[in-house]
């Protein structure tokens, strides 16, 4: 059976890519590092519909702990592997470059940058067995245009947008498509603190996005139309940036 991992899948964007890829069809790990309760209701939501979902909790930035997860998980499904793998795990720790503490530089690239190298790595090796994989990565807008206060955000988003495109054409061979998705500002927990009305002035569409529009591409990435989309970076953001 092919499963599909979300990190960071307990609430905001990934939440709904496990709701969404639940529709699909796809049985879903839930991981997340904290927000069980959320989890959990991500999970009973899915079950109510009569998908599978099975909660995944780890820190990814921990590489040890996530071939730990991983590993065990394998070992109990002999016969099942991860096919989908949606890199969505990611904080931001926001300040000035002179004001930035290391634990707000480190923090914020070891659970986007490090995460995706020890998730990827350990799910990739099934993939290239299987010879079918998708890898979609979830960056931001601030890692194609670099927003100020967000250095470490922005060098995280942007170091993952080139990792992807390399790993797309070293691995586009064996039927596995690596695509990175780089929302603008999205109704999320990470942007509740913002100005919305004044950034909604500067957004073409005129208001910010929904999870759910998110997803709705991610599951199209994820999906078999998408077979010859590789190495693309595409941005969701209402025209903010383009």
């Amino acid at each position: 059976m092919k499963y599909a991992l979300v990190t960071g899948g307990s609430r905001g964007i990934g939440r709904a890519i496990c709701l969404k890829l639940a529709e699909t069809g796809y049985p879903v790990l839930i991981n997340f590092k904290s927000g069980k309760k959320e989890a959990e209701s991500v999970k009973s939501e899915i079950e109510a519909k009569g998908g599978t979902a099975e909660l995944f909790p780890f820190d990814v930035s921990d590489g040890t702990v996530a071939d730990n997860m991983l590993d065990a998980w394998m070992e109990k499904h002999p016969d099942d592997h991860i096919a989908v793998l949606v890199n969505n795990a990611g904080i931001r720790l926001d300040n000035s470059m002179i004001f930035m503490q290391n634990e707000q530089w480190h923090s914020v690239l070891d659970i986007t940058l490090n995460g995706f190298f020890y998730i990827t790595r350990r799910v990739l090796k099934s993939m290239l067995i299987k010879r079918w994989g998708r890898i979609i990565n979830v960056a931001s807008l601030s890692g194609i245009k670099g927003l100020p206060g967000q250095t470490n955000y922005s060098a995280a988003k942007a170091a993952l947008i080139g990792a992807s495109k390399a790993l797309a054409q070293e691995v586009g061979a064996r039927n596995i498509t690596v695509n990175v998705v780089a929302p603008g500002f999205i109704e999320t927990d990470m942007t509740k603190d913002l100005d919305d009305q004044s950034l909604k002035k500067l957004i073409p569409a005129g208001r910010f996005g929904k999870p759910q529009e998110v997803a709705d591409l991610v599951v199209f990435l994820a999906s078999a139309q998408a077979a010859y989309i590789t190495g693309e970076v595409i941005s969701i953001n209402g025209g903010l940036y383009t």
